[in-house]
């Protein structure tokens, strides 16, 4: 029986370049962030650099894979490098450009948690196991930013678009496509490419997660 193809990214130049691309958007929001905080260079150097790498390194430390590719190669630490100066410098722009930067980011979204769930089954993790972890890999890094921003993390707010759950779809559509033994170089990027639209779709649209379920007469009683 054939091994499933899950060695396509290293060779594919293409989502090489992706998801640097996805990692300096990430880097950029949480260099916003640190400067909406008003923190110093330093501060916004940490919130983006936590930001683009976070979620990688857990994924990377739960998973035994150390030291994590965070600091194996070089570039994805100079990436958010480069992304705090820019946001350092021109962020009245980059704040303008906020939509573009958000489709950029649902671009990350979804190759992070499909490259995540893909190292996961990888290193022998079980199908939830793995969706999970890729789950983690995309949402991480804005997950730690939030926290160290001492804000309600964007990720449980109740007026936040969709975010995990395109994530999870995603990541759910990697493991059934490894079970099934179909060519990752195909399901792959159509997984990151659904996360993507999922996301954007709940961004135009304003879907949100659902709340605790009520009934009417509770509801009733509360307005009262």
């Amino acid at each position: 029986m054939a091994a499933p193809d899950t060695g396509w990214m290293s060779s594919h130049l293409a989502l090489v370049v992706l998801e640097l691309v996805g990692i300096f958007v990430f880097a950029i929001s949480g260099a916003l962030t640190a400067i909406k905080k008003d923190f110093d260079a330093i501060g916004i150097l940490i919130l983006a650099e936590v930001t683009a790498t976070g979620g990688g390194v857990i994924r990377d430390l739960i998973i035994g894979d150390t030291p994590p590719a965070a600091f194996r190669q070089v570039e994805v630490l100079l990436v958010p490098l480069i992304a705090a100066v820019v946001a350092f410098f021109a962020h009245p722009v980059v704040e303008r450009l906020n939509f573009t930067v958000l489709l950029f980011d649902a671009a990350g979204l979804g190759l992070f948690c499909v490259t995540g769930t893909l190292k996961a089954l990888d290193h022998g993790l079980g199908p939830v196991q793995s969706a999970a972890l890729g789950v983690t890999t995309g949402v991480g890094g804005g997950l730690l930013r939030d926290v160290i921003a001492r804000e309600t993390p964007a990720l449980v707010q109740v007026n936040t678009d969709l975010y995990a759950i395109p994530a999870m779809l995603g990541a759910a559509a990697v493991t059934v496509a490894h079970r099934l033994e179909l060519p990752m170089s195909v399901a792959a990027p159509a997984a990151a490419a659904f996360v993507f639209a999922f996301r954007v779709v709940a961004m135009v649209r304003h879907w949100t997660a659902p709340r605790a379920w009520t009934r009417r007469s509770d509801a009733s009683s509360k307005r009262a």
